[in-house]
């Protein structure tokens, strides 16, 4: 499968169960424990940066954000899910769809984005393995898979502390 023909547009309501079904395929019935999704469990993802992507007969992956504080500093979103169809996995369509998510970021004025996940992988839109301790997930997480984005230059330095959910 190609990228190159692949619409990244905003996900809209009539997407969900498409998403829900691609998160099944991607990461099984485990993700739910993961710390990741746990920070995110009783939050919303920001509408205005969740984002989708199709070929010309189905969705094919999405992108969605959270609105974080990190020791109760706004401006920080956490990365995920992200995910593709198999079939497209491969083919730098993750990257593409990860890479609009973040300028639509940075666009709309957040600062910081973080994630838990491989650094062989994110460090290809430019991700990078937060100092030791800095910044701590409310939960089991390995160190080394704490990445982050800064979408405003400078931004990681403005940053420590404990991760939380706004209004949490």
């Amino acid at each position: 499968m190609s990228c190159s023909d692949m619409k990244i547009r905003a996900e809209i309501h009539a997407d969900v169960p498409y998403i829900g079904r691609l998160h099944m395929e991607a990461f099984g019935p485990g993700r739910f424990a993961k710390t990741a999704y746990r920070v995110r469990e009783g939050g919303e993802f920001v509408q205005a940066l969740s984002l989708v992507a199709t070929d010309e007969q189905r969705l094919v992956g999405s992108i969605r954000f959270t609105q974080i504080l990190i020791d109760g500093k706004e401006g920080a979103l956490l990365l995920g899910p992200l995910a593709v169809f198999r079939d497209y996995s491969g083919h730098r369509c993750g990257l593409r769809l990860m890479n609009a998510g973040l300028d639509l970021a940075r666009k709309k004025g957040y600062e910081l984005a973080l994630l838990v996940g491989d650094i062989a992988y994110y460090q290809k839109a430019g991700f990078n393995v937060i100092p030791s301790e800095q910044i701590l997930m409310p939960g089991p997480v390995d160190m080394a898979r704490m990445l982050s984005f800064e979408l405003q230059e400078g931004a990681l330095e403005r940053y420590a502390g404990m991760v939380s959910l706004r209004g949490a």
